[in-house]
């Protein structure tokens, strides 16, 4: 990573939701990371605090980059919509996974 680049948090949500649904969801994707992993939201916070909020067509889409995440070793936080049936709806994903990210679309487009 560039040395003067800001380190993303990523949130990673469904093009198939409305837009509002979509940032509402990155939102809480964003809380469970901000819970679930303290010292490296912490650190995340301290040096860069920025974001950066992209998309994936499906849920389908959503889990098979969660699971890829996971196996990578990546801090992850998901979050499932209980108003939707327990449906996958949004992911948080530390700065490290930029590799994993780097072509996905910008969301609420």
């Amino acid at each position: 990573m560039e040395p003067n680049t800001p380190q993303k948090l990523y949130l990673v949500t469904r093009e198939d939701l409305p837009l509002a649904q979509q940032a509402v969801q990155a939102a809480h994707a964003l809380t469970e990371y901000l819970i679930q992993h303290k010292e490296g939201a912490s650190s995340w916070y301290s040096t860069s605090n920025t974001l950066a909020l992209l998309s994936v067509p499906t849920e389908d889409k959503l889990n098979l980059l969660l699971d890829k995440a996971r196996r990578k070793g990546f801090m992850v936080s998901e979050f499932r919509e209980p108003d939707r049936f327990q449906e996958l709806t949004a992911v948080a994903f530390e700065p490290k996974a930029k590799s994993l990210l780097r072509n996905l679309p910008l969301a609420l487009r």
